[in-house]
């Protein structure tokens, strides 16, 4: 299994959106659920996403994950017509 720095990093690379729309986002490994949390939040918005492992592995493979792809944009569209 990759380390929390690792695949911060990776998102970060892959979904360059984070950084541009200045969405704060943090990696922690939840062992009940044996998943990777990711948290963006940008303002009042926030969104959590449980990134499985396997999933965890295509995205350090430098795979786009479409489900986390997905909830970066729908946090995007959230703050359409906002100015940062």
């Amino acid at each position: 299994m990759h380390d929390r720095q690792e695949l911060y990093n990776q998102i970060l690379t892959l979904y360059p959106d984070i950084c541009a729309n200045n969405i704060d986002v943090t990696v922690r490994y939840d062992r009940h659920k044996a998943s990777w949390v990711v948290d963006l939040k940008k303002d009042n918005h926030h969104l959590q996403h449980y990134l499985d492992v396997p999933d965890a592995d295509t995205c350090m493979e430098g795979k786009q994950c479409v489900s986390l792809g997905l909830e970066i944009a729908q946090l995007r569209n959230n703050l359409v017509g906002k100015q940062y």
